[in-house]
């Protein structure tokens, strides 16, 4: 059963309208919602679902899982999808895409021959803190859905510090006091010791 309204071509207002699915059988009989005139059209055809190759990495490690589109559905660099890996299924945010020999930002599913991704779920998330002397590095696993902000107290593995900045992946650094982030954004934060 499709959608109570379809996009189609309306033979009164000679351009595509959205239209009121009144019966289906072999064709669809609709009603146009801007001028109301009331025709058969044919069913339109459903995009096919297709497997793309995905390379998932997790830090130092990769592996090729696969990820579900509709044939004609559009691909971002920065898109967060589903990928499987055999019987394992994990969020991924895609990084780059490959369509034959092309690199492009976006693409159609059909023209792509491989995303390559990262995973979202969970990652590790890299600190500079100073403690009056020296820096020192700390590290963290964290979901990629948690938030951090500037000002904000954190314990990373024993090391209580507070954000001073956060440096984003897309370049950007976070200085102001409040101004927050999920963790799979966050390339590294800094901080002061307490």
């Amino acid at each position: 059963m499709y959608a109570m309204n379809l996009l189609v071509q309306c033979p009164v207002c000679e351009e595509e309208q959205e239209h009121e699915v009144l019966k289906e059988n072999g064709s669809l009989l609709v009603r146009c919602t801007e001028c109301g005139h009331v025709h058969r059209t044919e069913r339109p055809s459903r995009p096919a679902v297709i497997e793309v190759k995905a390379v998932v990495s997790r830090e130092t490690e990769s592996r090729v899982c696969s990820i579900e589109l509709l044939s004609d559905e559009e691909c971002s660099e920065g898109d967060l999808l589903v990928a499987e890996c055999g019987d394992e299924v994990m969020g991924v945010e895609v990084t780059g895409i490959e369509a034959g020999e092309k690199r492009p930002m976006r693409a159609r599913a059909d023209e792509i021959s491989t995303l390559w991704t990262r995973l979202i779920d969970e990652v590790v998330v890299r600190a500079s803190v100073h403690d009056g002397r020296k820096t020192i590095p700390v590290y963290a696993r964290a979901d990629g859905e948690d938030e951090f902000s500037v000002g904000e107290v954190v314990d990373f593995n024993g090391i209580r510090f507070r954000i001073t900045q956060i440096k984003m992946r897309e370049g950007q650094v976070l200085r102001k006091e409040g101004w927050k982030t999920v963790a799979r954004k966050i390339k590294r934060m800094y901080g002061v010791r307490l």
